[in-house]
């Protein structure tokens, strides 16, 4: 079993391996994580993991608010996530390798990160400025059948591109220069379904790629009839998922 210990990133949402990740950080904890992180030599890997937040848990408040308007945010790497962090968090995420870490002038960052292992949540120290984690690597077994399924997968995500950009009254991207690689077909389509974060969340969590590549299969095809019954879905019902304050 491999294990690291690393910088540990809450969001509303799922990070899956071969994605990328654009970030907005203005919060003092994650602003302290990217400070850190720039430490590491530029040719090496400046790596975090991006956890999902389980429903019903929110990021720490970056403003007082009501029903007391002269309430105090809460503060600290732990702001929001309750007395035991590890509980407010999905089990298995995805290690983020920042290609940039750019500090502006006000102190917040633009970060660009890509996805590449997965990897699952053994424990929370809470002890420092921010998050860190320790983690245990996991592998992408093939599982059987995944090419077939991969294939599979394809034909049925085009059809639901095209019923999305039906509903949509616009166009989508018509998927010519997809992948064929399995585990790269089953993580591209997870990210680009629209789906809820638990449901995203199975995804990554499915325990080899045939696996993952069956499940969209099945959700493929109930998404695309559910479309073609409702070819005049209204925005909100697209894009269900909930937006992260990073």
């Amino acid at each position: 079993m491999t294990t690291v210990r690393l910088p540990l990133f809450p969001l509303n949402s799922v990070l899956y391996p071969g994605l990328v990740l654009p970030l907005n950080i203005f919060e003092e904890r994650y602003r302290a994580m990217m400070r850190e992180l720039l430490k590491t030599p530029e040719d090496q890997p400046r790596r975090f993991a991006v956890v999902a937040i389980r429903d019903g848990h929110e990021v720490a408040p970056s403003a007082p608010g009501m029903p007391d308007p002269t309430a105090l945010p809460e503060r600290g790497p732990t702001a929001g996530f309750g007395g035991e962090p590890s509980k407010a968090f999905h089990p298995v995420g995805c290690i983020a390798d920042a290609a940039t870490i750019r500090e502006r002038d006000n102190g917040t960052f633009e970060v660009l990160a890509t996805g590449t292992t997965r990897v699952r949540l053994l424990s929370v120290d809470t002890s420092g400025p921010f998050l860190m984690a320790d983690l245990e690597e996991l592998p992408e077994d093939p599982g059987d059948e995944a090419g077939a399924l991969a294939e599979g997968v394809l034909r049925a995500f085009r059809q639901y591109q095209k019923r999305l950009a039906g509903a949509r009254e616009r166009s989508l991207s018509t998927g010519a220069d997809l992948p064929d690689e399995p585990a790269v077909v089953s993580y591209l389509v997870a990210a680009a379904m629209m789906l809820d974060t638990p449901a995203k969340q199975l995804l990554l969590q499915a325990p080899d790629t045939a696996a993952r590549l069956r499940d969209e299969l099945k959700l493929l095809r109930a998404e695309t009839a559910i479309i073609r019954n409702l070819p005049s879905l209204p925005a909100s019902e697209l894009t269900r998922g909930p937006t992260s304050l990073n």
